[in-house]
């Protein structure tokens, strides 16, 4: 590696600032909007890849082929002003300021108005190039005092500080929510949050690279954090704050937004690997849709395990096992009048004795210079996996869609197992046309795999709004797609994790998204662990219930008779708030705001709510605080600063802000805090179909409904969104008008 020490001062084009730096790389700084700027290094020879698919400004989605890295349509490129000196170079442009040293070469960025630099490069040895390979390194000063957040779905507690993980995918089934690296996305994406207020810096890299929140200690160099990328380009993207949610806010708005799911999606849902495994898996799935009536389970969807696929032991795509289903437009027919909707499960990579394989023998799979196919190891043997950088491979899996999927009655797609593990060191994409090392992408796979599974929606169904499911992608995969935390373990240490790991994942700009009811992988859930599971994701936007264990028993709601009562009770809560969820899954996709978050995101000024993450907040008005330790009956909760306190959702009681309280917590009750002044939109038990609106507090206070009929793809122009307010007096007003009748708790 070479460090890159000196810098001479080229000059501005068009929207550029350009620096000569060592070894002919050059330096270019781009002001893109008030708040964002770019800062790129370009080799003497050119971009290492001179496309990505992350960056979708104001909701501009990238082609296929990837948007070109050079390409600044879609930002509003403020004027800048330039300063320069003999030792370094200011320029300024929007509310940032970037101040660059030219010996030894390095960056500060300042809000304008500030005195000091919320980021600025470490003074020693900031970058580093390999003159042999791809590989880069960026090191930036850190304070004590900073806390460190994003990288989409890494392990452990929600604050990273003092961790190094891997920028990568595999497959981790069963994996320790706490301590295993990597998972399943690939999202180079930091939150930093201390003393200067908050920012975040965007590598746009999709090369394997690690991260480290100060790990690493090296006396020569005081704290620093790095990114350290094995091949690719650094070009990484600066978000000034100066808060968490401005960061995040702002981060899902340069990499597309949020896609608005049907209202259904949002309901329970139902998959095992085992049911779709067994050889009388119509028969069992038709049962679990029967037995759901008998128990009064609402379950919303069904989805196929790839075992439908599965023939001898294989997983073939599209091609449905037809002893297992003999007519699979009638099992899905069956499903449908039990009130569920389907989705499938599709894995991209085909099997070395696939049936159809030598349909794309002309090109379609990611292979080699000579375009042999890239061997992988898959779960039945080996295999190769499609292309979806190639024109052929997208139309061979688009035409098995829509034939073997939409075409026979699924609603959706699951797209799964597509981390990419390919470690052929010459596998190439296609690229459109100009081809890459698929090292230097594996994730943009997952994406466009993604995003050709919503076209195919769009295509079948115009006037419907399409719902996909991803396990695996970069930044980017939530304007198409639902996630998850992918395949967990049956422990009670996941319980725990899986919260901060979520929190994670929505401060990145993943909204939609949960976790598997109950844990995977491993024994069976106890059914202490079952109904703590329910409570715990009843509330997040991905609501499924998915098991592999590994006694073959499939995890059901029912698998405890002691335990169902309350998993019963997780489920009404959920339709309880529904109203909600949905305006505030509404409200993700038309201003990018999370539905899930930690406390710190709304309550920056309470010094505790930073360390807190066994909590979570349901937007902005609803507190959530699951019991997460086996045979605790109580919980003990800081709630935050709130000069109008907050309130239990079921009876009204107040609690103080700015103070722990311990609560009551048995099995079956969720302890709930709304906001002392919200307004929250809840389902009408005593009219079906209706919403009654929940003051909470005397005074003024405010909410909002979002209504359509749930699946419109035309939900911008066909939906209602109605504010409602209750003044001082207690009045209460609607705009638009509206009937609004309104129950006061704690007033």
């Amino acid at each position: 590696m070479k460090s890159l020490t000196r810098a001479v001062w080229l000059g501005l084009d068009g929207a550029v600032a350009r620096f000569a730096l060592d070894h002919g790389v050059e330096a270019r700084i781009t002001f893109l909007e008030a708040d964002i700027a770019r800062f790129a290094l370009r080799r003497a020879a050119g971009w290492r890849l001179d496309r990505g698919w992350s960056i979708a400004p104001d909701r501009a989605e990238p082609p296929y082929a990837g948007r070109a890295r050079d390409d600044l349509s879609g930002f509003a490129l403020p004027p800048v002003t330039i300063d320069a000196a003999q030792d370094c170079v200011t320029i300024t442009g929007g509310g940032l300021v970037a101040r660059v040293r030219l010996a030894p070469f390095g960056v500060e960025w300042t809000r304008a108005g500030e005195a000091q630099p919320f980021l600025r490069d470490r003074p020693t040895q900031a970058y580093f190039v390999s003159l042999k390979t791809g590989a880069l390194q960026h090191f930036v000063a850190r304070d004590g005092a900073d806390r460190h957040y994003g990288l989409g779905d890494k392990s452990g507690r929600l604050d990273k500080t003092g961790r190094r993980f891997r920028i990568g995918a595999v497959d981790p089934c069963g994996f320790d929510a706490e301590t295993s690296d990597p998972l399943y996305k690939t999202i180079p994406f930091a939150i930093v949050d201390g003393p200067r207020g908050a920012h975040g810096v965007f590598y746009d890299n999709l090369a394997p690279a690690h991260v480290d929140f100060g790990a690493t200690l090296d006396n020569y160099h005081g704290l620093f954090r790095s990114y350290e990328a094995e091949d690719g380009d650094l070009d990484y993207y600066v978000l000034a704050g100066p808060r968490v949610r401005d960061v995040t806010r702002r981060f899902s708005w340069l990499t597309g937004g949020q896609a608005f799911p049907p209202r259904w999606s949002l309901g329970f849902g139902m998959t095992s690997m085992d049911l779709a495994d067994a050889a009388d898996a119509d028969a069992r799935i038709r049962d679990f849709v029967a037995t759901c009536a008998r128990h009064d389970i609402p379950c919303e969807s069904f989805h196929f395990g790839s075992g439908y696929l599965m023939t001898n032991g294989k997983r073939y795509a599209f091609a449905w096992n037809r002893t297992k289903f003999p007519d699979p437009a009638a099992s899905l027919a069956a499903i449908a009048a039990g009130g569920m909707k389907t989705a499938a499960n599709l894995k991209p990579c085909l099997l070395d004795d696939h049936p159809r394989l030598r349909e794309l023998d002309g090109g379609g799979l990611v292979a080699d210079a000579q375009g042999r196919p890239a061997v992988a190891q898959f779960w039945d043997g080996l295999g190769y996996h499609v292309d979806f950088t190639h024109p052929r491979g997208r139309a061979w899996w688009r035409a098995g869609i829509d034939e073997a999927m939409l075409g026979v009655g699924l609603a959706t797609v699951w797209n799964d197992n597509n981390e990419y593990e390919i470690w052929d060191e010459d596998a190439l994409c296609h690229g459109d046309g100009r081809p890459f090392p698929q090292a230097l992408a594996r994730a943009a796979q997952a994406l466009l795999m993604t995003k050709l599974s919503v076209e195919a929606q769009r295509a079948h169904a115009p006037d419907v709004r399409p719902y996909a499911i991803t396990r695996a992608g970069p930044a980017g995969l939530a304007r198409y797609a639902q996630t998850w935390s992918g395949d967990n373990a049956t422990a009670w240490k996941t319980l725990r994790f899986n919260l901060a790991q979520g929190l994670n994942m929505s401060l990145s700009g993943l909204y939609n998204i949960g976790h598997d009811v109950g844990g995977f992988h491993g024994p069976r859930p106890g059914a202490e662990l079952l109904a703590r599971f329910a409570e715990m994701c009843c509330l997040w936007p991905r609501f499924v219930m998915n098991s592999w264990n590994d006694d073959g028993v499939v995890t059901t709601p029912w698998l405890h008779a002691e335990a169902l009562p309350h998993v019963r009770e997780a489920m009404r809560l959920r339709l309880r708030l529904m109203p909600y969820l949905y305006t505030l899954m509404h409200r993700a996709a038309l201003a990018d705001e999370p539905v899930v978050r930690p406390l710190l995101h709304d309550f920056p000024d309470d010094a505790r709510a930073a360390a807190i993450d066994d909590c979570f907040l349901l937007g902005p008005d609803l507190l959530v605080a699951p019991v997460l330790e086996e045979g605790a009956t109580t919980r003990r909760v800081h709630l935050p600063a709130h000069e109008r306190g907050w309130f239990d959702l079921r009876e009204g009681t107040r609690f103080e802000g700015g103070r722990a309280h311990e609560v009551a917590a048995p099995l079956g009750r969720l302890p709930l805090f709304a906001r002392g002044g919200a307004v929250l939109p809840l389902a009408d038990a005593a009219a079906p179909g209706g919403v009654l609106f929940h003051a909470f507090g005397a005074g003024p206070g405010e909410g909002a409904l979002y209504e359509d009929d749930g699946e419109t793809a035309h939900w911008r122009e066909r939906g209602r969104l109605t504010t409602i307010r209750v003044d001082a007096a207690g009045g209460v007003s609607a705009a638009p008008m509206r009937e609004t009748p309104l129950r006061r708790l704690g007033a």
